[in-house]
């Protein structure tokens, strides 16, 4: 061992370093290097991941960081300074230093260490002065020798013995004039020096990649002259050999890197879970002992339990030995895994929660299957009743940290995270990092970005990739034996190779972007994982703080977090119990008790669970908002299961998934008699009778495995995760065990292989019961709600997506179908939130309205309280504080239609507003001096000035007109459809209504509004699909790549368009769909379908020179030549002269053809006798 790497920036620097973990410790053990250090830029993110890859090679791992050091003295810029573990203590002193850099000390987003801290925590670390950029080095730089040894001489004080000069030969300017002076320094005050390369990247060729990934991290272009460069391509992993011929005139340099290694002697201890003390009472002046006081817990909690599932006692007693011996079955294998802690920590936030108002799940995960989460009110759900197993939560078998995850709801999550926090210290308690990294198609746009390229340009190569979900995409050559779990893009988009072939700029880009694909590109938050340690988070990892945020992160990820021993326990939140939660608000509030349900006690666990009429609303597939139950396929799946039962709904909820999908017509078949219900086996039939012989979970093969290869079901838990794995040589045993003991029980070998080819193709897909009957609950007591309390369902759901439009458009069109009226906002009775005012009517909430805010609410809400209804918006912007609402806040209100009820002229109100609010200001001034002058006058002393004005005269705004602004402040239509625009002209040639359609060979002349408009890559080319609504109802519709091309500024959304095209079934959405042939906007459509334009005359003079230059015909292309596009005009002419009248039109001919726009209809009519100008069409 002649050399070790003592300074490396890996990835995890995120700001610098392209190095991977595993490259770097691959490159050390192939060159024999005996160690390595990692040191990333004030952090330990990678630091388990270098200690079991470095052991795993047989390398010595050596944790350390490249810190941030405050200025010294008069300096203004921080320096830098390496540290290394020795020890146990100094890994503690080194996480507990940059915990502290991040969380008290962060300065432009830098991480700075105090020379305090240094002082006080310096204790087992190794430190290396940090060349050119430490402290030490800078004053050496500045030509300062006087301070440089200064510092030397401090350092070396807080580091006796284990402070080092740092020597560097990296082809940087200003290297070797640093070796000289550092070199007589450290001569002079008799100091070892060692020597370091900065590696940033594996080898000379990453170079490019590593620029790019630096330009990407400081939002810079590598074409920029002035662009400052950092480093050169000489900082890639060198060799010992590279490395003692850079300093063959310094060899003690070399050789002081590996006694360095020979003095860092870290060892973790990996996988042994830490768990925190759990209190317990005090008995006779002593803490109960844990074991003992979770077995009471858990015993007394069954108690309770039993009596709100059997009210009637003589049941209650005959059930009571089968759970008893359940839960002391679970009770004892927890005892004996030693995990009562988790269990009791668990509980008890869990119970907190509970008693403080913040709605808990039912369970989630496996976590269901066991008698003691129930019994403990960690889970809802009794696990006899619906047949789960603990052994797949916690198999006594196979000794593993049990692992709840706990859906609290979202607006309560962190009051939860506060109460452990300050039960168990907050420094003990923190959340988790992730490290998001650069996906395939986000490499190609963040390279393309600092390569200068066009946005266009590599958004066309963006596009190519292809993005399943739940798969990793990669931009690597196919190998010649590719990775089963990878997404080749270039095997995918074979257009990729053919323009890296054509194109020299696009191969630059794709050499790049595969380089630095998967690197580290930011540090986030884990959505739900909390971790609680036994004391200091700090003695196991260091924290991290992003800059600008209050939240501390572990600097761990969650499966490094538990390698060291941290428990992590995941809070996650789910909008569908603040849902569930507000609907009950609502419930408690507005409905009073009655004969047949008594509301002011409603409490979603004592719901009866065999409803018809909401297993009605599942079997007739509107389940629109229902948790888990609300995507269309799983509407049609609905519709054909007709599910009259919970079973049913655990059943479909496991099933609709990729792979056990395939069996969801047999279950339907067979559940409704078209199919006869058979079991591979008859012994089977009791594990597989509630899903008619169709096998739908993870706990069907472990019960098969118990029933007929006499396996323990623990025994079974370790099949199924073998079967799950798929590994030859485990297959054929577990193959052998289960046909010795299926010929125990007279089973042949051939059935049981049978079987067991079953059990083996259903465990690598099948779903986990436990989760699937918890949230099958929720999706029940959702579905209740929508069926019996329908406006406090809707109340609920909207405001809860107040802030997504998309959503709340929906919402609203599923409301009408069961009849619910959302009223438009109202400032007279409209509060923040939307709000149920009767069976059938929910009052739209105004915290809704775009451009609001909760503040100005607030202040509407206050005003209105304290002095009653407004009667005007004069009135209203006199009342309310000016401090919480401005002319945005008013205008959006007045779009949103807010005002209509006091000024149904929205146009006069909004060209008011200034003027408003102007009054009130002077209002508010003239009540200020209000005294100051008044000296007895009379009553009507000031009345001109406190006299409102009148709303300012504006045009009446058109239907289209009111409803953009509209849709501008609550992101869609409310109080109208854009279609009522042109309806009675539309109507007059395309008079089949969508909500009439049938299926027809026949072509179909349709009008209508495009929405939710989507353009896709397809087989033949791109396609817009989108959503053609005329009110009525609105059907799916499909055009081309040529109608698109030649319409694309007709086929956006909230245009109306007229389209000709075929209606056929859709297998997809069970309806219709409409692939469309011809497309016209209402201009051209009057040329297609109109005959003529009739004009008035009577007396009036037609401006027909005038519309004829503005308005001229237009000519068409078509493959009988050019035709002309645009409508003739008739003036009709009436006299009436006593009794007697007489009419005559006269035609202008083909020379007086017009384009027939709106603008050109209004010209017309502005000339014509009492404006009447009409398109005549029959």
């Amino acid at each position: 061992m002649s050399f070790v790497h003592l300074r490396t920036h890996t990835e995890f620097s995120v700001a610098d370093g392209t190095l991977r973990i595993d490259d770097a410790v691959a490159s050390a053990a192939a060159d024999g290097q005996a160690a390595l250090a990692i040191t990333d830029l004030s952090n330990l993110f990678g630091a388990v991941k270098l200690y079991s890859a470095a052991r795993k090679q047989g390398v010595k791992p050596i944790i350390g960081a490249d810190l941030w050091l405050e200025p010294a003295g008069g300096e203004k810029s921080p320096s830098r300074l390496v540290v290394l573990a020795q020890n146990k203590q100094g890994y503690l002193n080194l996480c507990e230093l940059i915990s502290r850099a991040w969380l008290r000390h962060e300065q432009r987003s830098q991480a700075c260490v105090k020379w305090a801290w240094l002082a006080e925590l310096g204790e087992g670390l190794i430190a290396l002065a940090g060349a050119e950029m430490g402290a030490v080095g800078q004053a050496l730089v500045a030509n300062d020798p006087g301070r440089a040894d200064g510092l030397a001489h401090q350092l070396a004080g807080i580091f006796p013995s284990r402070f080092y000069i740092e020597l560097q030969r990296a082809g940087l300017p200003g290297n070797e004039a640093h070796v000289r002076a550092a070199a007589q320094l450290a001569a002079r005050l008799q100091l070892p020096v060692v020597a370091t390369h900065p590696v940033q990247f594996a080898t000379p060729d990453d170079f490019d990649a590593h620029e790019a990934r630096v330009c990407v991290a400081e939002g810079e272009m590598l074409t920029n002259p002035k662009r400052v460069k950092r480093f050169n391509r000489e900082q890639c992993f060198k060799t010992q050999a590279q490395m003692e011929a850079l300093f063959a005139d310094l060899p003690s340099a070399v050789a002081n890197t590996v006694e360095i290694a020979k003095r860092c002697s870290l060892s973790l201890v990996l996988g042994k879970p830490q768990l925190p003390d759990f209190p317990t009472p005090v008995v006779d002046g002593k803490p109960l002992a844990m074991a003992e006081y979770f077995s009471i817990l858990s015993h007394e909690g069954l108690a309770e339990r039993l009596k709100q599932r059997y009210p009637i006692e003589a049941e209650r007693e005959a059930q009571r030995p089968r759970y008893v011996e359940r839960l002391d079955f679970e009770v004892n294998t927890i005892l004996g895994m030693g995990f009562p802690g988790y269990f009791l920590i668990v509980a008890d936030f869990i119970n907190w929660a509970q008693k403080n108002g913040c709605p808990v799940g039912p369970g989630r995960g496996s976590g269901a299957g066991s008698l003691v989460a129930y019994s403990l009110n960690i889970t809802g759900l009794d696990p006899l009743q619906y047949n789960l197993l603990f052994e797949r939560f916690l198999n006594p078998e196979r000794v593993s940290m049990p692992d709840f995850d706990i859906d609290f709801c979202q607006g309560n999550r962190d009051r939860v995270i506060d109460y452990v926090k300050q039960k168990y210290g907050r420094d003990a308690v923190s959340q988790i990092a992730t490290f998001g990294t650069m996906a395939a198609k986000a490499a190609l746009r963040d390279v393309g970005r600092v390569l200068g390229m066009g946005y266009g340009h590599v958004d066309s190569i963006a596009k190519l990739i292809p993005a399943p979900p739940g798969k990793q995409v990669t931009l690597a050559k196919v190998p010649a034996n590719p990775d089963p779990g990878l997404i080749y893009a270039r095997r995918e988009a074979p257009e990729l190779e053919q323009r890296e072939a054509a194109e020299e700029e696009v191969a630059e880009l794709l050499a790049l972007a595969t380089r630095v694909e998967g690197i580290t590109r930011n540090v986030g938050m884990h959505a739900g994982g909390v971790l609680i340690a036994p004391g200091k988070i700090t003695d196991f990892c260091p924290l991290y703080m992003q800059p600008g945020s209050n939240n501390a992160v572990s600097q761990f990820d969650k499966d490094d977090v538990e390698a060291i021993g941290l428990v992590k326990f995941d809070f996650l939140g789910l909008a569908t119990l603040t849902i569930l939660e507000l609907a009950k608000d609502f419930i408690k509030a507005r409905r009073p008790a009655t004969a047949a349900f008594d509301y002011s006690t409603f409490d979603y666990d004592k719901l009866p669970l065999d409803d018809p009429r909401v297993y009605k609303l599942f079997s007739e597939g509107r389940t629109e908002s229902v948790f888990q139950f609300e995507s269309a396929g799983m509407q049609r799946m609905l519709k054909d299961a007709r599910p009259t039962r919970i079973e049913d709904l655990f059943a479909l909820n496991a099933m609709f998934r990729p792979g056990p999908m395939e069996n969801i017509p047999t279950f339907c078949a067979r559940k409704h008699g078209k199919e006869e219900v058979s079991y591979p086996h008859p012994l089977l039939e009791t594990v597989l009778g509630e899903t008619y012989g169709v096998m739908v979970y993870q706990e069907q093969v472990m019960q098969a495995a118990q029933v007929l290869g006499g396996y323990s079901l623990g025994g079974a838990d370790l099949l199924r995760r073998a079967m799950g794995k798929k590994k030859a040589e485990e297959m054929a045993q577990h193959r052998q065990i289960f046909r010795d003991g299926a010929a125990k029980k007279d089973i042949s070998t051939g059935a049981a292989d049978e079987v067991f080819d079953l059990m083996e193709k259903f465990a690598g897909y099948g779903f986990n019961k436990s989760h699937a009957a918890a949230y099958s609950l929720l999706a029940y007591h959702t579905a209740w709600i929508k069926v019996h309390c329908t406006a406090e369902f809707f109340a609920a759901n909207m405001t809860v997506e107040a802030d997504d439009t998309d959503k709340l458009r929906v919402l609203l069109i599923d409301a009408k179908t069961f009849g619910i009226e959302i009223q438009a906002p109202d400032v007279n009775t409209g509060v923040h939130r939307f709000e149920p005012l009767s069976d059938k009517v929910v009052q739209y909430g105004l915290g809704a309205i775009k451009g609001t805010g909760q503040g100005a609410i607030e202040a509407i809400i206050k005003a209105r309280t304290q002095g009653g209804a407004f009667t005007s918006l004069f009135n209203f912007c006199a009342r309310v504080d000016r401090q919480r609402i401005n002319k945005r806040v008013v205008e959006a209100l007045v779009k949103s239609g807010a005002f209509d009820a006091l000024h149904p002229d929205r146009a006069c109100m909004l060209a008011s507003v200034g003027l408003a609010l102007e009054w009130a200001d002077s209002q508010a001034a003239h009540a200020d001096q209000g005294g100051l002058f008044d000296f007895g006058g009379g009553d009507d002393q000031h009345g001109a000035s406190t006299q409102e004005p009148p709303l300012i005269v504006a045009d009446t705004w058109s239907i289209k007109e009111r409803l953009t602004l509209e849709k501008g402040a609550l992101g869609f239509y409310l109080s109208g459809h854009l279609f009522d625009q042109s309806a009675t002209e539309v109507r007059r040639f395309a008079k089949r209504q969508i909500a009439d359609l049938l299926d027809s060979r026949e072509p179909q002349l349709l009008a209508g509004i495009v929405t939710d408009l989507r353009i896709v890559n397809g087989q033949r080319g791109r396609v817009a699909i989108f959503k053609l609504d005329d009110k009525s109802e609105a059907i799916e519709a499909v055009a081309n790549e040529d109608l698109l091309n030649a319409n694309k500024d007709l086929l956006k959304d909230d245009e109306l368009i007229i389209v000709q095209g075929k209606v056929q079934p859709d297998r997809f959405s069970g309806g219709l769909r409409l692939t469309v042939a011809n497309v016209w906007d209402l201009a051209s459509a009057r040329c297609r379908f109109g005959k003529y334009l009739r004009v008035a005359v009577n007396g009036s003079v037609p401006p027909v020179a005038e519309v004829l230059r503005d308005f001229p015909s237009r000519r068409i292309a078509t493959e009988h030549g050019d035709l002309p596009q645009g409508l003739t005009v008739r003036l009709e002419l009436s006299r009436t002269i006593d009794d007697a009248s007489a009419s005559g039109e006269l035609d202008l001919g083909d020379a007086a053809r017009f384009y027939p726009t709106d603008a050109a209809l209004d010209r017309w009519r502005s000339g014509a006798h009492h404006g009447q100008a009409v398109v005549v069409y029959d």
